[in-house]
């Protein structure tokens, strides 16, 4: 029984652990926050499970899954984020793609994306001083919840209307008003 129990009780220490792995200035990290500051650029910022803060400068892409990206510096190519929100403080440059999926994006005042803006599935906030180089688009989340939420609302008028109708059968076996 101990032995069975072993292994997966060693994979879950593994998965568990903070794991970190840089490779010619590339911070891959799970479950730990990545700072970059003007004093420790990062050429690529992976994050799964965490955040990424930029104080200074991305030499290329961000990328984070389940956590937040907050710029406040350069990014020189793309910054990605699935299932959080991106914050870019005033004045802050991506050269590249802004992308975010299931999270929404807020923009400062002078905020220059260099190529793409796409949000799918979240919220925009940007002032008018915010400048895109080509695209800008924009899926509100309402669009995804919309149709579950008419099938819903036919699912429960079809189970109302049923109960009212198996109801009205077993109450004509009944004599209305009951006798005294």
């Amino acid at each position: 029984m101990q032995r069975a129990l072993f292994v997966p009780l060693l994979a879950a220490v593994f998965v568990l652990t903070p794991v970190s792995a840089l490779a010619d200035r590339d911070e891959v990290q799970f479950g730990t926050d990545i700072h970059i500051t003007a004093g420790n650029p990062a050429h690529d910022a992976v994050c799964f499970f965490c955040s990424v803060y930029v104080d200074g400068e991305a030499k290329h892409d961000i990328v984070v899954f389940f956590g937040n990206t907050h710029l406040n510096g350069i990014a020189h190519h793309d910054v990605v984020n699935f299932f959080g929100d991106i914050t870019a403080a005033d004045n802050s440059t991506v050269n590249g793609d802004m992308v975010s999926f299931f999270g929404s994006v807020r923009l400062g005042e002078n905020v220059t994306v260099g190529k793409d803006l796409v949000v799918f599935f979240g919220m925009l906030h940007a002032p008018e001083s915010a400048s895109v180089g080509h695209d800008r688009f924009v899926q509100p989340p309402w669009f995804i919840a919309l149709p579950p939420l008419v099938l819903i609302l036919i699912f429960v008028l079809i189970v109302h209307e049923f109960r009212s109708y198996r109801r009205r059968q077993l109450m004509r076996g009944y004599p209305f008003p009951p006798q005294p």
